[in-house]
């Protein structure tokens, strides 16, 4: 409080036409006292909406969820995502055949109707082919978001539902992966979704109703 009121009595001073015609000093300070990196920051974030409910009734275009690189898809989201839709997982397969992907990459499928999965490699893989994946890091999420926001510019994803991301079987915190959310994906212009709580069958208010 202390030094705003020194720096108001210099703005008094300065703006003395005798002494000081023009001052961007006090144009500077008006700046920061309207707070334009906070409202910057709050514009950044505000598309970003936590839900409860099913995230696979979700109304948005995109669903993303992590997995290791080599993943057998027998918990968690994953698992529920191979009961329901089978072929996402047979694709799956088929696709480790045919690349090898790396933690921090992501692997994006398409459902008949446009909707897409995407796949974030956000855990380590399996030492073999029969062993469970490894946990999942905050190095591997910080790349798979970065990944992410690239993927939705470039394909121009109109709105994104999320997990707890890494937090079920990735082993992660989620009082330090909702920071890593807000960094990544706050300054992109959709409408973003968190599921926070999963309640099978039950459909999200995601529109606020």
């Amino acid at each position: 409080m202390a030094s705003n009121w020194v720096a108001a009595s210099i703005c008094r001073a300065l703006r003395q036409p005798a002494l000081f015609p023009q001052s961007n000093f006090c144009v500077n300070l008006a700046k920061k006292q309207v707070g334009g990196p906070r409202i910057s920051g709050q514009r950044r974030t505000h598309m970003i909406k936590q839900v409860t409910g099913d995230i696979l009734l979700s109304n948005a275009q995109a669903i993303g969820h992590g997995i290791a690189p080599n993943d057998h898809f027998d918990s968690g989201l994953a698992l529920t995502l191979r009961q329901d839709w089978p072929a996402l997982y047979k694709d799956f397969r088929h696709y480790l055949h045919t690349a090898h992907p790396k933690v921090g990459d992501l692997w994006v499928w398409t459902r008949a109707d446009g909707r897409r999965v995407i796949n974030l490699f956000t855990q380590e893989p399996a030492p073999s082919e029969h062993a469970h994946p490894g946990k999942a890091s905050y190095h591997n999420l910080n790349l798979c978001l970065r990944e992410l926001h690239r993927f939705v510019e470039t394909e121009k994803i109109s709105s994104l539902a999320l997990p707890r991301l890494a937090t079920g079987v990735g082993g992660l915190q989620w009082d330090q992966v909702e920071p890593l959310i807000q960094q990544h994906l706050g300054s992109l212009k959709i409408p973003i979704y968190v599921y926070v709580t999963y309640h099978k069958g039950l459909k999200a208010a995601e529109d606020g109703k």
